[in-house]
């Protein structure tokens, strides 16, 4: 029970505390719930250590730490995540968009140099793919396209909020909407690609987030082997296809590739040097 007001400092402290056995950023979570619950930047924190917290504040940064405590991410917390600088709302009908699918973001960026370009994100989530290279490439014209309508509402909200007018987000099951005489030079996903029995599912974070965009049917590889047959016929000659997937995966998405026609296929890999990204051209 606590019976007095914190100062920042003091609160930053006892959250640190209580969340150091759930997560690997407790630090970095109680500053950021904080200063959400303070409505101001964390930069504010640094400013006014000593400053005492209301009740209302105290009250509610205290519920939000209970919620943590069990594993509920932050960025569901918050209403927000940063990816490649750009400040996307979320949800949970969306998976939160990860640091380390800033690699695929910067594999494309140095392989298409191309003033103009048309390019397609097939489960585009919150957009956070799309719009980071539509950010970069204003004259590159995108369709981003999500399964779940929220997730759908949600992209065309981020775009609008960060003025990028370049990306055409609509509703579409894979490459079922996207007009058939429509032809990308670059194609991206990040698809399901988690096995269903993956004992990662019950643990942590990624319990709050939606299953229909983790889990995928074949040990995790049955959506990236549709996305790969079906890119042939919407993909330019020459154009490349994208896929982020596990970190056991690379092999077996490059052997997809090749099986299937595709030339050069390679993968990198993430922050952490764990494949997470694997590419090829398509020729034919």
């Amino acid at each position: 029970m606590i019976t007095s007001a914190f100062t920042i400092k003091q609160a930053i402290k006892y959250g640190s505390d209580l969340l150091a056995a759930v997560s690997d950023s407790a630090l970095l979570d109680s500053q950021i719930l904080l200063a959400f619950s303070l409505g101001k930047d964390r930069s504010y924190l640094l400013s006014w250590p000593e400053k005492l917290l209301a009740d209302e504040v105290q009250s509610l940064f205290i519920n939000l730490l209970k919620r943590r405590a069990q594993h509920e991410p932050v960025a569901y917390l918050v209403g927000h995540k940063e990816f490649w600088s750009l400040e996307l709302d979320v949800a949970p009908s969306t998976l939160i968009p990860r640091p380390d699918t800033e690699v695929l973001v910067e594999q494309v960026l140095q392989d298409i140099t191309s003033e103009q370009a048309r390019c397609l994100d097939l489960g585009t989530g919150t957009g956070a793919i799309a719009l980071a290279l539509a950010s970069e490439n204003k004259k590159w014209q995108f369709d981003a396209v999500d399964l779940m309508p929220e997730a759908v509402t949600l992209a065309k909200k981020n775009a609008k909020k960060l003025n990028i007018n370049n990306v055409n987000i609509y509703q579409s099951s894979w490459f079922e909407n996207i007009d058939k005489s429509l032809r990308f030079d670059v194609i991206v996903s990040n698809p399901p690609y988690i096995d269903a029995n993956d004992p990662h599912l019950a643990q942590g974070d990624v319990t709050f987030e939606p299953v229909s965009a983790l889990v995928a049917k074949n040990n995790g590889l049955a959506d990236i082997e549709h996305i790969a047959s079906k890119a042939r016929s919407y993909l330019t000659p020459g154009g490349s296809l994208y896929f982020e997937h596990g970190f056991e995966q690379g092999q077996l998405v490059r052997d997809i590739l090749t099986s299937l026609g595709y030339d050069n296929a390679a993968t990198i890999q993430d922050y952490n040097n764990n494949d997470r990204v694997t590419y090829a051209r398509f020729n034919q």
